[in-house]
């Protein structure tokens, strides 16, 4: 009861009780080990505080479940709520009318004053006016490498991108896959943006991603970033799987040396039972000592409802999903840093700890659904699937990106 106890401090406007118990369906595109560990944390929670979570998980990347989630909302027959990442997914949605406004619950809950990086309320906020409930840090420049690879062909571990690139020949020689890459488009385009941060550095991402500086995206600091993709295609042959978690498990299992993923990575090796620092490492900036992440992540947005005790219960589970307990049982399963700044990550491992250093330093950018369009990133998806899967050489790939960023 504790946990209800504070929720209801933290939701002045809301009064949970047994007799307004309710039932909520919610739907996600979290469906590994360590994602279904994670939101089986909100999901018990929710229980706990009187109402009832269903839940609605789609098989599949973002990618694959959005459009449903969609389709729903736009159809008639919307959820309780549902995920989406931080940024502009939903803005469409929001601007129809068909979003539940937060802004009490978020007033009432002072989300401003703990909300950290306070871009991630930024990102749910339209016209004054908070539509979503942030609940993770996620960032995709990390990359993943099986210790024991290593130690296995007499190698020292790789603490950067070049020394990675610079072992894949005898990994390769071993009968080992250098590089994991699951066969999605966004797992190639998140590999790049990775390399984006990490290669470019911080000063020539922020010419491009923030200022949109087409000079500095068509000149030497982005050549570089092709550059590393075009050599990450070599180190990717061979994975041929599909899912990245299927591609994360080649890396536990010894199949492959690394992979480039975000953070929620950390989520199945804790599934798998493997100690950070001993049995893989976590590089993130792909080893870049001056490390800086980008904010992306999750949050849930409430469709309206012709229900007033679901209306109801969808502040609850607002209000429930960024207090404290709940932020730290959900992301040390998932893997990600909390949105809030004041709770206890005692228990938090190696690579998590990384993670708060970067954003305690303010080492962090806007994610790339938060700069540009959802056009313009299905675009230079679509470009990446091209570049990953021909010879397609690192100029024209570049000259082609370029084109496609001066039309946002």
């Amino acid at each position: 009861m504790k946990l209800t106890t504070k929720l209801l401090a933290a939701s002045a406007i809301v009064s949970a009780s047994a007799a307004m118990a309710t039932d909520l369906e919610v739907t996600h595109w979290w469906t590994s080990g360590g994602e279904a560990a994670a939101v089986a944390e909100l999901a018990k929670a929710f229980d706990a505080s009187g109402d009832h979570w269903i839940d609605g998980a789609i098989a599949g990347s973002g990618g694959v479940a959005r459009p449903i989630m969609i389709s729903r909302i736009t159809g008639g027959d919307p959820m309780g709520a549902t995920q989406f990442n931080h940024g502009q997914q939903a803005l469409e949605l929001v601007q129809a009318g068909l979003m539940q406004d937060l802004s009490e619950v978020a007033d009432a809950g002072h989300w401003r004053d703990f909300i950290n990086p306070i871009n991630l309320l930024d990102a749910c906020t339209v016209d004054g006016k908070v539509y979503c409930a942030p609940v993770n840090i996620h960032s995709p420049e990390w990359l993943w490498l099986n210790n024991h690879v290593y130690e296995n062909l007499g190698l020292p571990v790789p603490q950067n991108w070049d020394e990675f690139v610079a072992s894949a020949p005898q990994v390769r020689a071993a009968g080992i896959v250098p590089l994991a890459l699951g066969d999605q488009p966004w797992q190639s385009s998140l590999a790049f943006g990775a390399m984006q941060v990490a290669i470019a550095g911080i000063d020539a991402w922020r010419a491009v991603n923030v200022d949109h500086n087409m000079d500095v995206a068509a000149g030497p600091e982005f050549a570089k970033v092709f550059q590393a993709a075009a050599d990450a295609r070599e180190l990717a042959v061979g994975s041929n799987v599909g899912d990245w978690n299927l591609a994360t498990n080649l890396v536990i299992t010894g199949q492959a040396a690394g992979q480039i993923m975000g953070d929620w990575a950390r989520g199945e090796f804790a599934v798998a039972n493997q100690v950070a620092g001993v049995d893989y490492s976590c590089l993130p900036g792909l080893g870049n000592p001056d490390v800086w992440l980008s904010t992306g992540g999750d949050a849930f947005y409430f469709p309206k409802l012709n229900d007033a005790d679901k209306t109801a219960a969808q502040m609850r589970l607002a209000a429930l999903l960024v207090s404290p307990e709940v932020q730290v049982a959900f992301n040390l399963k998932k893997g990600s840093l909390p949105i809030r700044g004041d709770v206890d990550l005692s228990a938090a491992d190696v690579c998590m700890q990384k993670g708060l250093s970067a954003l305690a330093e303010g080492h962090m950018v806007p994610g790339g659904d938060m700069v540009w369009t959802p056009d313009t990133q299905t675009q230079v998806g679509d470009l990446m699937v091209e570049f990953w899967k021909s010879d397609m050489t690192a100029e024209d790939a570049q000259a082609r990106w370029v084109a496609i960023l001066q039309n946002d």
